[in-house]
Order: structure tokens, then C-alpha cells, then sequence
């Protein structure tokens, strides 16, 4: 197994011993070349919003097209060690919206038609008990899993919106009533827990909860928002005074990765949303305000933050910069301030400024893991998740620059 490469350089980008340059060497010349690219830094040049949106648009299309396992859903990612990997069912559930989204904004209805076969894929792989697998397609064990559930449901609830498709809506009821019924009193879900993570309670599953909030949307009064609501609560008596989140990640609570903060933050922010409960809302500001304290100028956030908001963690998330922008803007425009929309613009400059727009297909326009692509999260790879909230946040700068937020 290749050693992380990201814990052994040293500040200057040499390597702290010889056993950590073979390694180097022998990586693969496409993922040595990212790493020389990513160790030079940050390129001067911004690119701008309206640059990379079709870039990781069209990557994404690739990302479904090329999919080893050819069957509409979208790869997980792309790795710069072994290539193209077979399709996440998960995180394919909620790029469903954004391409509908982008069908509209880009005027290509051949994005709908992207969505529509990915959906079309996934009712045909939901299980009888209205749940959804954890991991890649083929992955084992393959059992029912509460957070992919809550994911695909933000997808299948976009499409039984955009088609009235009865197919998409008895999906989306599974799935939903899956949730809604496998609750725990206390609104937490610990039934149906992913074997791919560590065990124990996850505050990051307010990002279920917004699926269920979606679901409540579209078929209201069948209880859906209530569990939704339920488990955020929950998840507000794991926060500490100073916006913190304990239990809130896949492996290390202790230091908890950007990525599922941005997960847990956006599934508060949407709880207001539905609810418009204040309670929702301070808890989300408490968690933006302490995340801005820890960005620095240039949109750099730390890709792991302990519980006194410290970093954690040597390189970048990407994932979670793109989602805590968005958050940023969603409060930023809820409440007019321009602290908010400032820290936005900053993360989404530090992404953009990491993604390349140039060279072969298979990663331009991708977003990657970390960076440094030798970053322990989604190490060497282009992960579709990254891509999927990297656009949306990307858009989200588009459309408050024209004026049509």
C-alpha cells in the first residue's frame, strides 16, 4: 500500500526520508506530475465561476459515461493510481438535482436526460424495504443504509418534482417511510448504520434529514418532516456553545472533517428552511461564525477542525470548502450579511484556483479529494461528490453576481 504522502513532505516540498521519495517515484507519472503541480501551490490565475462551471459539468458527464460499471449511475471517482471506478449510488442520488438544476441554467436538456438515467438506475437497485446500499455498487456487504438512503432520496424527490413520475414517487415514499420508520425515539438513526464508516451516532445525518424535508415537499402530511426535524434536534444537543458538533465524522469524532461539518451544517440550515424554527438558524450561524474565525485569506479552511476550532489537519478538504460556502451563501442571503457572502467568495476562489482546465479529460474540470492531491481524503482521486458541491457552490456565485438569488 502506498504511504500517504501528504503526512511525509516537508514544509519546502522535499521528502522527509528515502523509503518517502521511492514511494513517490513509483507512483504512477500522472499522479506524480499533480503532486509537482500541487506542491508549486495555489496558481495566481483565477479562472472565475463562469469558467469552471461547464468544466465540471462536462466532467461530470464523463464521470457517468466512463463509470466502470456502465450502468447510469455516476463513478465515484476517478483515481489517478487505478482510473475510472464503478458507480457510488449514493452520492449519484443527489447530483441528481444539481443536473436538473443545470439543465435549466445551461439551457441542455441533455442534463436532464443524464439525471433521468441515473434515476432511473437507482429505483432500479433500491431494495424491498425502501432502503439503499452503502458503498459502490458491487461493494459488500451489501445492506440497507439509513445516511445513502437520505442522499438518494434528495435525488429521487428532485425527480418526482421535475417529471411526476410515478415510478420516481413510490420510490421516493420507500425511501422516505425507510427513515421515517426506522427511527429511534431520541431521533437518531443507529438501526441501519453504513459498515463503511465507524460505528456510533452521527450528527453529519442531518444531511438524511434534508432528504426528508425534500420528500415533505413534494407528498406533504405523511410525517416525513416531523422525523426529519426530530433528528435535528438531536443533533443540536451534540453541539457545543461554540458551534461544534461532536459525533460528526466518519472516523475521528475528535477532529472531524470539513466534509461532513459541511454536512452538518447545511442539514440545520435546511431544517430553518422548512421550519423556520430560530432555533435552526443560531445553531447554523454558531457553527458559520466559528468556521470563518479558521478561514484564512485566500479561502484556505483546514481539511480536519478539533472541538476549540483548531486545525487538525495539514491540507485541504475541497468537498467540505465547497459545501461550508455554500452554507455561507444560504445564511449570507437569509440574513444579509456580507461577512457571510465574503467567506463564500473566498473558499470558492481557493477551489476554483485548484482546478485544472487544461490537459486530459479524464481529470479536467474534476475536483479533487484534498490538497494537495496527497491529502489522506480522497487521496490521488477526482471524487464526483467534490465536483457535484463544487457547482453548486460555483453557481450559487454566478447567479448572486447577476443578481439572480
Amino acid at each position: 500500500m502506498l504511504r500517504k504522502i501528504a503526512r511525509t513532505t516537508l514544509s519546502d516540498g522535499t521528502y522527509a526520508n528515502l523509503r518517502d521519495w521511492v514511494d513517490y517515484v513509483r507512483l504512477p507519472e500522472e499522479a506524480r506530475e499533480e503532486c509537482r503541480r500541487d506542491r508549486q501551490g495555489l496558481p495566481d490565475h483565477d479562472p472565475g465561476a463562469q469558467a469552471v462551471i461547464p468544466a465540471i459539468t462536462e466532467w461530470l458527464g464523463r464521470a457517468q459515461d466512463e463509470s466502470r460499471s456502465s450502468d447510469g449511475g455516476f463513478a465515484r471517482d476517478y483515481s489517478l493510481l487505478t482510473g475510472w471506478n464503478e458507480s457510488y449510488p449514493e452520492t449519484s442520488g443527489y447530483i441528481v438535482p444539481t443536473l436538473l438544476s443545470e439543465a435549466g441554467f445551461q439551457q441542455d436538456r441533455r442534463l436532464a436526460e443524464r439525471a433521468r438515467h441515473c434515476l432511473d438506475w437507482l429505483v432500479a437497485i433500491q431494495m424491498d424495504n425502501g432502503g439503499f446500499q452503502g458503498g459502490t455498487v458491487s461493494q459488500k456487504p451489501r445492506i440497507a443504509v439509513t445516511f445513502n438512503t437520505g442522499q438518494i432520496l434528495i435525488g429521487l424527490a428532485a425527480g418526482a418534482h421535475y417529471w411526476s413520475d410515478e415510478r420516481y414517487m413510490n420510490a421516493m415514499h420507500a425511501a422516505a417511510r425507510f427513515l421515517r420508520d426506522s427511527q429511534d425515539s431520541d431521533g437518531a438513526w443507529r438501526q441501519h448504520a453504513t459498515p463503511f464508516a465507524k460505528e456510533g451516532d452521527k450528527t453529519y445525518e442531518t444531511h438524511v434529514s434534508w432528504g426528508l424535508f425534500e420528500a415533505e415537499r413534494v407528498a406533504p402530511g405523511q410525517g416525513y418532516a416531523q422525523a426529519g426535524l426530530a433528528q435535528v434536534r438531536w443533533a443540536l444537543s451534540r453541539q457545543s456553545a461554540n458551534g461544534w458538533f461532536a459525533d460528526n465524522d466518519l472516523e475521528d469524532s475528535r477532529r472531524p472533517l470539513t466534509h461532513t461539518i459541511g454536512y452538518a451544517m447545511r442539514g440545520v440550515i435546511e431544517a430553518y428552511r422548512l421550519s423556520r424554527d430560530p432555533i435552526f438558524l443560531d445553531s447554523a450561524c454558531r457553527t458559520a461564525d466559528a468556521l470563518i474565525r479558521v478561514t484564512e485569506h485566500d479561502g484556505h479552511i483546514p481539511g480536519h477542525l478539533d472541538s476549540g476550532w483548531f486545525a487538525a489537519a495539514p491540507y485541504t478538504c475541497l468537498t467540505g470548502t465547497s459545501q461550508i460556502s455554500l452554507c455561507w451563501f444560504l445564511l449570507g442571503l437569509e440574513l444579509g450579511r456580507a461577512d457571510y457572502v465574503d467567506a463564500a467568495l473566498r473558499a470558492n476562489a481557493y477551489v476554483r484556483r485548484t482546478i485544472n482546465l487544461e490537459g486530459g479529460p479524464d481529470h479536467r474540470g474534476g475536483v479533487k479529494g484534498s490538497f494537495p492531491v496527497s491529502g489522506v481524503y480522497g487521496q490521488y482521486q477526482y471524487l464526483n461528490w467534490a465536483a457535484k458541491f463544487t457547482l453548486d457552490a460555483q453557481r450559487m456565485e454566478l447567479m448572486l453576481a447577476e443578481g439572480g438569488v
